[in-house]
């Protein structure tokens, strides 16, 4: 096998599966999922990580389907949550519960009671109204709840505004300067054991530089709470490795890894890192097929089953995801033009790609690349369309991950008014 994701004989391939049989035997759209590129990239870090005390925590958000959560379970990572519906994902698929960190603003206390239950490894903690939350909740059922606090840099990340996190303006951690009095009432509460300190500054980063920066002010911070007797058994960098989708040029997970070590050299303190994204980003393609071909005065447009409801990244963040012909041969028999991919959810924003230069004919399917993650995850019922379908590939075997949602799911859980009586 040669790359998992690739054209072999103008047929495209996930792993040794072709794509257009998948389409066939389960329909579009259907995101398609590469195990040999997941694991791939989550032994990228283990490997790297393997002489220093760490602990690798998958990205739930990215991608929460049982069966990728399966396969980073077995190969013994650990997960950072942001809701209980993850909790029980996780925990579904075997996830080992004190590798789980628990993350976000708005942990409600059913949440953090549900989480505390499972004996998870820590909560990141981003505000004060949170921790002495935390602290009333885990005092009620008898528990102490492990924490790091998650410090706001006001570091400029340089990716998308939405998907920024360590700035001032963002919702996200305490302000560096307000961080040490935090600890500090940390370290008196009663039923609250301090663990790390954490810090995530966004997502799809390429530039390490930020990143750097952000671990300088968390050392310096370490080393004020040593003095004054809080002590730290690990820091949390979070994640968002970028991954490529166009022309972008992130560091490799090595450079990544290397560069967050160099950093921490001599410093006898356990590693958390988050990535998501960069473990399954690029492992999945979504396959769609080409309704109807509308060619105007101003624009041309393929009309594909897929939508904004099934790949909402395009709309929300006007992001650039490459997308192919499954079968190249087209190509030779259609004169390319240049097309805007659309779907056929009622809202102009509903698109895919814009300005694409393709062969393409009605009933063609398209590929769109880098749908591993964020794509599914973020889908939605808008139209009242039904979810697509996941696949995942092992080497020939397809394994159908997620089925179709049918109408029945789409209404499952809505009621009716009661009929009134004839009087």
């Amino acid at each position: 096998m040669n790359h998992p994701i690739e054209h072999r004989d103008n047929e495209l391939y996930i792993e040794s599966v072709s794509a257009a049989e998948i389409a066939k035997e389960f329909g579009t759209p259907t995101y398609i999922y590469s195990k040999a590129l997941i694991e791939k990239a989550f032994l990228s870090y283990q490997n790297i990580l393997a002489s220093h005390q760490s602990l690798i925590c998958y990205a739930v958000k990215a991608n929460s389907n049982l069966a990728i959560l399966d396969i980073l379970a077995r190969l013994g990572a650990g997960f950072d949550i942001v809701s209980e519906g993850e909790l029980k994902r996780v925990l579904t698929a075997g996830g080992d519960p004190k590798k789980i960190v628990f993350s976000g603003v708005g942990k409600k206390p059913s949440e953090m009671n549900c989480a505390l239950k499972s004996d998870i490894y820590c909560f990141n903690v981003e505000s004060e109204a949170e921790l002495t939350m935390l602290n009333e909740v885990s005092k009620k059922i008898g528990k102490t709840a492990s924490v790091s606090i998650r410090v706001n840099p006001d570091v400029n990340p340089t990716t998308h505004p939405y998907i920024a996190t360590g700035m001032r303006k963002n919702k996200f951690g305490v302000p560096k300067n307000e961080v040490i009095k935090l600890y500090e009432l940390a370290s008196r509460l009663p039923n609250i054991s301090i663990q790390g300190i954490d810090c995530h500054i966004g997502s799809q980063l390429v530039d390490l530089n930020p990143l750097i920066e952000s671990i300088h002010q968390l050392l310096e911070l370490i080393d004020v709470l040593q003095v004054k007797g809080i002590t730290l058994e690990h820091i949390n960098l979070g994640g968002g490795l970028g991954i490529i989708y166009r022309n972008e040029k992130p560091p490799s997970i090595a450079d990544y890894v290397s560069s967050i070590l160099n950093e921490l050299d001599g410093q006898n303190i356990k590693l958390i890192i988050e990535p998501g994204r960069s473990i399954v980003g690029n492992a999945g393609i979504l396959i769609t097929e080409v309704q109807y071909l509308k060619t105007t005065s101003h624009r041309n447009f393929a009309i594909v089953d897929a939508a904004m409801n099934d790949m909402l990244r395009p709309a929300l963040y006007d992001a650039w995801l490459e997308i192919l012909p499954v079968r190249l041969d087209r190509r030779n028999k259609t004169k390319a033009k240049t097309w805007d991919i659309v779907g056929p959810v009622c809202e102009s924003g509903d698109f895919l790609g814009h300005q694409r230069d393709l062969s393409i004919k009605q009933n063609d399917l398209l590929a769109i690349l880098g749908a591993g993650a964020y794509g599914f995850s973020m889908s939605s019922n808008y139209n009242s369309r039904g979810r697509a379908a996941e696949v995942l590939v092992d080497s020939n075997n397809v394994h159908l991950a997620r089925n179709r949602e049918s109408f029945s799911d789409l209404i499952l859980g809505e009621n009716l008014l009661p009929k009134k009586e004839n009087s």
